[in-house]
């Protein structure tokens, strides 16, 4: 247990390293004006922050994906639909109401709306769409022509949004599927996938697995917008510049013993819910050796308390220092924070817990077709053209909808021409990489430059800022699936290729054998 804790914190270092490096080496630079306390509260928070994903991912390995593939596996050898589906539903509910990910989002936006009816309405969302995802598994429907049919839905609601005049609550709903599958959420929803395809079996079981975390993001989406449709309340100019009112490092350092208690509450909330159930299901169903149960019950408490300094550390140390660190390279010069917004994205995302997870179980369910390293630089590249692309927007403070619809009619038009697994690989990828720390670092950045542009200005965070994390979630559909567009033409090449030479060899090379 040592040695493999010592190497999850070997592979979060290398994770951290180049976010903490970049934030380091510009607070002894002139263009970003951070105190003492500040930089030292940053390099302590980074320190936790490798300590924290460092036990979360070792949890992870240990508790979280065997709990989500034996609770899929059980179900399924019940052979009870309704069950499966009822437990689906609840468990996709009550785990995305107690998300850290949601929280910290609904947190930033509750000037504007009511955190708790947002909380409960994603919690819908994803506890319908992971029924259907589960549905999709059990009668092997087509991820693709899922996908299109939903996400023609979602553009069409978007359509009777923008007719009532809410367009300022468009960013916020794409935001809501990117924050729902966060680092509680992921490993569970993906093992579950893996348990339950894994037990149907079939020809195509290693693709099936893949795709819930996909639909998944597409319920909040539906949901939020559904819920802004139908509410009556105006933003106030109040509720406006209170989205602009972050708290400062030494402002949280001053309610520290709040912030542990509040996440230690949030953590304990999320991970109690998924313990019950699978406790519930163990009596019930499952029937596990005391021997897993006591690894899983390890590997739960080694989630529990990375989770907790992981959080802790996040809203500490990055969110304060992201609002700031927006501010202070937003009033340099434009060019410069698009730059530093390519090359912070393509650094954040090796950071967000959730992602090693995806990389690990793509490997292993591919039989390293798809290597770690591959999936990590693709998503890598992505998030950071993807903040870029964000920024862009923002100076020019155009709609968020003309990046999406071309952004998704281009990924979904490439689900035709790649293999399938790589389609379901790629929305999957889109939802785990827009984690904690996009939320609570990317986002408070990109609003501190939205308002240092606007000059102290508030108005337009709603439709400038938000819609980042959005951005974060779409670009890795295009880029993955490239790869596997990539490794079609490849494959298609090498085989003309063996054919030419098969074609062209000479009479006296081939070897006939008489009987």
């Amino acid at each position: 247990m040592g040695k493999t804790l010592l190497l999850k914190l070997k592979e979060s270092l290398i994770s951290v390293l180049p976010v903490a490096a970049i934030v380091l080496v510009l607070s002894f630079t002139p263009l970003v004006d951070l105190t003492v306390t500040e930089t030292v509260s940053f390099a302590v928070c980074a320190v936790l922050l490798i300590l924290g994903i460092g036990l979360f991912n070792l949890g992870a390995d240990l508790a979280m994906t065997p709990m989500g593939e034996h609770v899929g596996s059980g179900l399924t050898k019940s052979k009870k639909l309704g069950i499966l589906i009822s437990v689906c539903f609840l468990m996709g509910l009550l785990i995305t109401v107690a998300e850290p990910d949601l929280s910290v989002l609904a947190g930033q936006v509750k000037a504007v709306m009511n955190s708790t009816v947002l909380i409960v309405t994603v919690g819908v969302g994803v506890g319908i769409f992971l029924v259907l995802a589960v549905l999709k598994i059990v009668f092997r429907l087509n991820l693709s022509m899922l996908l299109m049919f939903f996400y023609m839905f979602l553009f069409a609601l978007c359509a009777l949004l923008i007719q009532s005049g809410k367009t300022s609550f468009l960013p916020l709903s794409f935001d809501s599927g990117g924050v729902t599958t966060g680092p509680i959420t992921v490993p569970f929803i993906m093992a579950l996938g893996v348990g339950i395809a894994t037990t149907i079996g079939g020809r195509n079981a290693n693709e099936n697995s893949f795709g819930l975390i996909a639909l998944c993001s597409i319920g909040p989406m539906l949901a939020v917008i559904v819920l802004a449709m139908s509410s009556n309340g105006e933003m106030s100019p109040e509720a406006i510049e209170n989205l602009a009112k972050y708290a400062t490092v030494q402002d949280s350092l001053n309610e520290l013993g709040h912030v542990i208690l509040n996440t230690i509450k949030n953590v304990g909330l999320a991970l109690g819910l998924v313990v019950v159930f699978f406790f519930v299901l163990q009596f019930t169903i499952l029937k596990l050796p005391k021997k897993k149960l006591i690894q899983i019950g390890i590997g739960i408490a080694y989630t529990f308390v990375g989770l907790i300094i992981f959080l802790t550390a996040v809203e500490v140390g990055f969110m304060p220092i992201g609002f700031k660190l927006g501010q202070s390279i937003a009033n340099l010069h434009p060019a410069v924070l698009v730059v530093f917004g390519l090359v912070i994205g393509m650094v954040v995302v090796l950071a967000e817990p959730a992602v090693h997870v995806l990389n690990k179980q793509v490997e292993e369910i591919t039989g390293g077709g798809v290597k770690k390293i591959e999936m990590l630089l693709a998503l890598s590249l992505a998030v950071g053209v993807s903040i870029a692309l964000s920024i862009i927007r923002m100076i020019f403070q155009f709609s968020l909808l003309y990046y999406l619809i071309p952004g998704y009619m281009i990924s979904l038009g490439l689900s035709f021409f790649v293999p399938k697994i790589y389609t379901a690989i790629a929305f999957d990828s889109g939802g785990v990489a827009s984690g904690p720390l996009t939320s609570s670092f990317i986002l408070p950045l990109v609003v501190g430059a939205c308002i240092a542009l606007s000059g102290g200005s508030a108005e337009n965070i709603m439709t400038d800022a938000f819609g980042v994390v959005a951005m974060v979630a779409m670009t890795p559909l295009i880029t993955i699936q490239a790869l596997g567009f990539k490794a079609v033409m490849s494959a298609k090449v090498r085989q003309k290729i063996a054919m030419k030479r098969i074609l062209s060899a000479d009479d006296e090379q081939i070897i006939y054998f008489s009987r």
